[in-house]
């Protein structure tokens, strides 16, 4: 990439700190690091990356009583959205015989909130897994009224039982950028530049899955979030998981027409596609190959219970029933969660079982596991 393609950093401490952490990184490596190395280290560098820092990250609006905000999940949207996926965790356990709950990347602990409150007596055990300890304080005094019942770790015990439930947290998982000239591929890694950083490529025996590609395209491939998801079928020994994320099938992900990529940023509500702007102060993010997800997952051990778009799932798990007993305001922030524009057609959710098979209620209509 040419030099006027480089992006400077900011110039706050932290950023500073993190930029320079990150160049160190790259000088050790020989001047060149993958791109997923790069992310994770904007993301998760300790005390200075996004996610580890002390920034606020969850809010309905750039600017809020809790300072700047970059983007609202759906517990932050409406808690009816907890309410209505405790229905399924509720069964899950149930029919599993087990009675803890582990969420991943548990945010400011607003799903952590609603759970707790709809289950009640049906957990012993709120497991929180999560690497940045700010969140971890903010969601402590959140959940300070379950103290005894929730627990925070940083990485998963060698063996477990119980329902796990991951909400946007394969999209923030590390990928690997491919790049397409017509006629190869490259892996495009980053480089220092003056103060910033800037992309170049290098050739590489990697490949998408699909390879249907037109010349100058960009894209992911998830290793990271493919072996977090194996790690859970090694170690869960009995239990259900229920990821949802944004994303797409395989066929819809690597379609000739996506050539960009689907590599996003997010900054005060504003989305951009810049991963080397601002870094540290703002999310990178990729959409999910579910496909890939639903593999990992069957070729490790785990049954595949469903697939389906946020809509039909949260549906499926009584969301009209209690948007009916909401008043008007609730009802059109819980709308949002279904709506085709908004999250509920690009949300997808996938469930796995480690053990017996269950009919998952959440996807008693509208599962597309036919696509996968």
């Amino acid at each position: 990439m040419k030099p006027s393609d480089a992006y400077p950093t900011s110039a706050t401490s932290a950023t500073s700190d993190l930029a320079q952490l990150i160049q160190q990184d790259i000088a050790a490596a020989g001047g060149w690091i993958g791109f997923d190395r790069f992310m994770a280290q904007a993301l998760y560098a300790p005390g200075l990356g996004y996610y580890s820092g002390a920034r606020p990250k969850f809010g309905l609006m750039p600017d809020g009583p809790q300072g700047s905000s970059d983007f609202v999940t759906a517990p932050e949207i409406s808690p009816l959205f907890g309410q209505a996926l405790a229905a399924q965790l509720a069964q899950a356990l149930q029919v599993t015989g087990t009675r803890t709950l582990w969420e991943f990347g548990a945010g400011t602990g607003a799903l952590a909130e609603q759970l707790l409150q709809a289950l009640g007596d049906r957990i012993d055990r709120y497991c929180i897994v999560d690497l940045s300890g700010s969140l971890a304080a903010v969601q402590a005094q959140r959940l300070a009224r379950w103290q005894g019942k929730v627990e925070w770790l940083q990485q998963l015990p060698a063996e477990f039982e119980g329902v796990v439930v991951g909400n946007e947290v394969l999209d923030a998982m590390p990928v690997q950028l491919l790049a397409f000239d017509g006629q190869a591929w490259a892996e495009r890694g980053v480089v220092s530049h003056g103060e910033g950083f800037a992309f170049e490529d290098r050739a590489t025996a990697l490949r998408p899955p699909l390879l249907d590609s037109v010349p100058g395209s960009v894209t992911e491939i998830h290793p990271q979030a493919e072996a977090f998801v194996r790690t859970l079928a090694q170690q869960l020994k009995r239990g259900a998981v229920f990821l949802l994320d944004y994303g797409f099938p395989e066929a819809e992900y690597y379609h000739p027409q996506r050539h960009g990529g689907t590599l996003m940023c997010h900054h005060l509500h504003r989305a951009d596609p810049d991963p080397l702007q601002l870094v540290g102060e703002k999310d990178i993010t990729s959409h999910v190959n579910f496909t890939g997800i639903a593999l990992t997952g069957q070729e490790a051990g785990l049954t595949v219970l469903g697939y389906c778009n946020q809509a039909n799932f949260l549906i499926n798990c009584g969301l009209a029933e209690l948007m009916e007993a909401a008043t008007l305001p609730q009802r059109a922030m819980a709308h949002r969660l279904i709506a085709e524009h908004e999250m509920g057609e690009l949300f997808k959710v996938i469930g796995f079982a480690a053990g017996e098979e269950f009919e998952a209620l959440g996807f008693a209509r509208g599962d597309r596991s036919h696509t996968l």
